[in-house]
């Protein structure tokens, strides 16, 4: 009888105790330990460190997307001073000729912006790759045709130089102008390109992929969360 008084007595305190066992591996234990998002392009060992759970580690140098001067749908001369502390979502484009791609997934970005329209943390922009055909005039018409809001989804245009050096060597995405028996046509790597607040790559996501859009839907939201936890941390 004593026996089985001691057994009962211990499963009460083990049923007790388990409750707040896990509280306690979720509150301290597991405190934002989600999976974070990769870097993406070349990346460098610093000079400066910092402590990791009591270890000195050296930071990485991540690869940044070097700072433009382009004009958007507007007229207006933006540059990343523009988008300063904002997580952006990017992706290229054209308007004129065989643009179905285009079209495509500048609809899927006019879904992300009435997504995030009232969250000021999230911008867009679209570059486009035919710069010559695509001036601020006609990307004026275009962005009203799509209900793309500057300052919130920016549609930017300049000088084609700068324009294939930011898409091709900045974002690391393919983009060309090649020749064919029709004439001229753009080839390019239709993605979508998520940077952080730093304007360091966090992800590529295929722009007439729904599972990849809903991916990216996904990422933003951490991202957001890891930006917030980095402010948090004074990192």
């Amino acid at each position: 009888m004593r026996a089985a008084s001691i057994k009962k007595i211990l499963i009460l305190v083990t049923i007790l105790a388990v409750p707040g066992f896990l509280y306690y591996l979720l509150q301290d234990q597991g405190k934002n330990r989600y999976k974070p998002l990769p870097f993406f392009g070349k990346k460098e060992v610093g000079n400066t460190f910092r402590t990791v759970r009591g270890k000195t580690i050296p930071d990485t140098i991540y690869h940044q997307v070097r700072d433009f001067k382009l004009i958007n749908q507007n007229g207006d001369t933006l540059s990343w001073k523009n988008y300063q502390g904002k997580l952006v979502v990017l992706n290229v484009f054209f308007t004129k000729g065989n643009s179905h791609g285009s079209a495509f997934a500048n609809k899927a970005m006019k879904a992300f912006e009435a997504t995030y329209a009232n969250n000021k943390a999230v911008n867009f922009i679209g570059i486009t790759i035919d710069p010559i055909h695509d001036t601020q005039e006609v990307l004026s018409m275009y962005a009203e045709e799509m209900g793309a809001t500057a300052g919130k989804w920016d549609m930017l245009t300049g000088d084609s130089v700068q324009v294939y050096d930011l898409v091709n060597n900045g974002l690391i995405i393919d983009a060309r102008e090649e020749s064919v028996r029709s004439g001229m046509r753009f080839v390019y790597s239709n993605m979508f390109v998520l940077l952080d607040t730093q304007r360091r790559i966090r992800g590529y996501y295929e722009a007439t992929n729904q599972e990849a859009l809903s991916k990216l839907d996904d990422e933003i939201k951490v991202l957001l969360a890891e930006e917030l936890r980095n402010t948090k941390d004074g990192r």
